[in-house]
């Protein structure tokens, strides 16, 4: 096998084939699916943010080579085929965190299993942190003082 065809092994975006028909094959990119938790995720109340970040090495090539839609997800099928979900989020203070943390999981499989029409085997979902709402508007506050700056 030749240089070219192992980097581009490599550099290849996963995707899952949903099935094929007389006009082709249909194709779900992992990266769409990661951005279908995210928002699904971002839609149960007490979610603050998506996207902690990942530890280690892993974590770091996140940083560089992830969408702003895809970081803190990540997205792998089992050897079914059934969607293989981390999330990890942070959540608003004052929230129970083990009921939002489920309605995450809900929505998640709902919204994904909806859109997809593929199985979700699991949805783990990792807390982060917690941020109230005064850092969250001191954060953006601070994020357009920065814009604005010469």
């Amino acid at each position: 096998m030749s240089k070219d065809t192992e980097e581009n092994q490599e550099t290849a975006i996963p995707t899952v084939s949903e099935g094929s028909n007389t006009l082709g094959d249909i194709q779900i990119n992992n990266s769409v699916v990661a951005s279908i938790v995210r928002l699904a995720a971002l839609e149960v109340g007490g979610v603050a943010a998506v996207g902690g970040g990942f530890r280690g090495v892993d974590g770091i090539a996140e940083i560089f080579t992830k969408k702003g839609d895809e970081r803190g997800v990540r997205v792998d099928a089992d050897e079914v085929g059934d969607y293989q979900i981390e999330i990890r989020v942070i959540l608003k203070f004052g929230c129970q965190l083990a009921n939002v943390a489920a309605q995450i999981q809900q929505r998640v499989v709902e919204q994904v299993e909806n859109m997809t029409s593929k199985s979700v085997a699991r949805v783990n979902v990792i807390i982060d942190g917690v941020r109230t709402d005064e850092a969250e508007s001191s954060q953006e506050d601070n994020w357009e003082e920065q814009a604005h700056t010469d």
